[in-house]
């Protein structure tokens, strides 16, 4: 199996394919309520879940979304042009949002251009097409498109949005408060942007990487056997790994705490805790995919138990 086969493989679905309902569990700091209620979504499949810094975003199986939490910014307005057009895939930042069309276009929501809080990250390139997946930054945008190269707009301060010259072999992307990743699809990491803490600063001989993640300082790799890789943040709380941290199948970061899930369908959490980010809620279970940003963390949970997850698959 190809290393791009294995990246589109990392799903997490039960033994039985029957429909059942989800459940959102979110929780961190709640000053905005995005966490309040952890809707259940009856008679629907979610495909994907997005954390913002205080709002949520989930992705139905349809291409409908659902958005909640702070909407200072807009952005939980899900715009009316996607009522009617299916969406692919979504990303959240600290304001906005992203959502990839399945014609490959991307929308943006969030600050109005001009409006405090804009740095250009809703202002998507007017000629980008094909794309086939999305990242968000705390402030800027990333698009991979089809031919494995990739784009980036909004905050560039620290050089976020420079992206390499040559890089075109591309099959994952991840934003962090000011610097990206992008996993290239013979299981090697490329960063750019901002590295106060060291988090562009890709550890020597990673490879097998499956999946990555961004986090304020700190950067997440997850490899192929199930164990995890972590660099940035120099001596801080989140840059060190939990003991015994395998069998991982997926994680996700906030800015300065950082989530892995595992086969068994059970988050493990570690970082400053300083809004109870990483107090996973007790008796969290049968989860299927986790995100977070900020201080807020997210878990998406069907109702019916799970027997074991996988980490690879077929599509």
């Amino acid at each position: 199996m190809s290393l791009f086969s294995i990246v589109a493989a990392v799903c997490f679905c039960a033994a039985s394919a029957a429909p059942a309902a989800s459940r959102v569990h979110a929780w961190g700091d709640l000053q905005y309520n995005y966490a309040v209620g952890s809707p259940i979504l009856k008679g629907s499949s979610v495909a994907d879940i997005a954390a913002g810094s205080f709002h949520s975003l989930v992705l139905k199986k349809g291409g409908s979304m659902l958005a909640w939490g702070d909407n200072r910014f807009g952005q939980t307005n899900i715009p009316t042009s996607l009522k009617w057009k299916p969406v692919a895939a979504i990303a959240a930042g600290n304001i906005h949002n992203l959502a990839l069309l399945r014609n490959g276009s991307v929308v943006a929501w969030g600050p109005a251009p001009g409006q405090y809080g804009d740095y250009g990250q809703c202002t998507v390139p007017a000629d980008l097409q094909r794309v086939v997946a999305v990242a968000a930054g705390a402030v800027h945008s990333l698009a991979l498109k089809r031919d494995g190269t990739v784009v980036a707009w909004g905050h560039n301060l620290y050089g976020q949005c420079d992206v390499p010259v040559g890089l075109d072999s591309v099959v994952a992307l991840a934003g962090g408060m000011y610097h990206s990743l992008a996993l290239q699809n013979d299981g090697t990491v490329v960063a750019w942007g901002n590295n106060y803490m060291g988090q562009t600063d890709v550890p020597e001989g990673l490879n097998n990487v499956v999946a990555i993640a961004a986090g304020g300082l700190h950067s997440l790799a997850l490899r192929a056997d199930g164990t995890v890789a972590i660099w940035g943040g120099y001596g801080l709380i989140q840059a060190s790994l939990p003991d015994g941290l395998t069998d991982v199948v997926a994680i996700a970061t906030g800015d300065h705490h950082s989530l892995a899930l595992r086969s068994d369908g059970t988050v493990v959490a570690w970082g400053f805790d300083w809004t109870g980010q990483c107090a996973v809620p007790t008796g969290l279970a049968g989860v299927t995919a986790i995100a977070a940003r900020g201080s807020h963390s997210m878990a998406l949970v069907r109702e019916e138990p799970l027997t074991r997850l996988s980490r690879q698959g077929s599509r």
